[in-house]
């Protein structure tokens, strides 16, 4: 039996003929919608070439764009390394023998989880003028909570990683004297990142997108500069400058899902460990993110 047969069946004449007739259906609806949308973006003059000249200048790119990919790059790095340190510590935490730590470390990986991303960036935002006095607490309000959503959730890939690890492995260094501290740096760790990279990647491209929601606090990123503060310097150009922003945005997601994709492949065919590659949406939290 072929493996397809086993996860379906496989539809008859009249399937297949109701099958085809659905998608032609299907495709000339999108196709109607497509058409309707084009006819109205040229009606509001949407394809004027003024309103598209403007993002062939160096000005716009060297006053806006670029210090707002800056911007949302600077909060993406600083983010990521945040995130994958609490990540690394919290997750080996949940592995302790000792429950004083494992617990605490649990609670806080949960709760970080489970608590919405943009809900997370307001308070931060609200809360540190009070404690910390004066200033701008933009960057530090979504980096911090961009380290502590997602770090959560690097925290159970860090776990899973190291737990995808044949239990033999451990044995093995026990058995030659190892202690937990040696036999974790010398034999789990080194095997648990090779499965758990290609999540991590994936994760940090959740990240990278995640720094959108900075848009709601202000924050100087692409989003901010692209949609808000270049259309009031060139007007009617909001609509373009989201195509532009988005363009960018998505040639970004797409180069680390890429670095991910062949970091995951080139696990699979790693002889430096027995687990396989840990995926991220195995151990996702239920807040989903924003």
């Amino acid at each position: 039996m072929s493996a397809v047969n086993v996860l379906f069946d496989a539809p008859g004449r009249r399937g297949r003929l109701r099958n085809n007739l659905l998608t032609a259906v299907s495709g000339l609806a999108l196709l109607a919608v497509l058409v309707w949308t084009v006819l109205k973006l040229d009606e509001k003059g949407q394809f004027n070439w003024e309103i598209w000249e403007p993002f062939l200048t160096a000005e716009v790119w060297q006053g806006y764009l670029i210090p707002g990919l800056m911007g949302t790059l600077a909060a993406a790095a600083l983010g990521a390394v945040f995130a994958l340190v609490f990540g690394a510590v919290f997750g080996i935490a949940r592995l302790s023998d000792h429950r004083w730590i494992r617990m605490p470390a649990g609670v806080i990986v949960e709760l970080f989880r489970a608590i919405p991303l943009l809900l997370l960036i307001f308070f931060i935002w609200f809360l540190a003028p009070n404690v910390l006095g004066g200033g701008d607490y933009a960057l530090f309000a979504i980096v911090l909570a961009l380290t502590l959503y997602n770090g959560s959730v690097l925290a159970e890939v860090v776990r899973a990683g190291i737990l995808s690890i044949p239990k033999g492995q451990s044995e093995a260094g026990y058995a030659i004297g190892l202690r937990k501290g040696g036999v974790m740096r010398l034999i789990l760790l080194p095997q648990g990142i090779t499965a758990m990279m290609p999540a991590v990647v994936s994760q940090l491209v959740v990240l990278l997108k995640d720094t959108a929601l900075g848009y709601f606090i202000v924050y100087t990123d692409l989003l901010n500069m692209g949609f808000k503060t270049l259309p009031s310097a060139y007007p009617g150009t909001k609509l373009t400058a989201a195509v532009v922003i988005g363009v960018i945005y998505i040639a970004m997601a797409m180069a680390l899902s890429a670095f991910a994709t062949w970091l995951e492949k080139r696990s699979r065919r790693s002889r430096r460990t027995t687990a396989k590659p840990v995926a991220v949406s195995a151990v996702e939290g239920p807040a989903g993110g924003a």
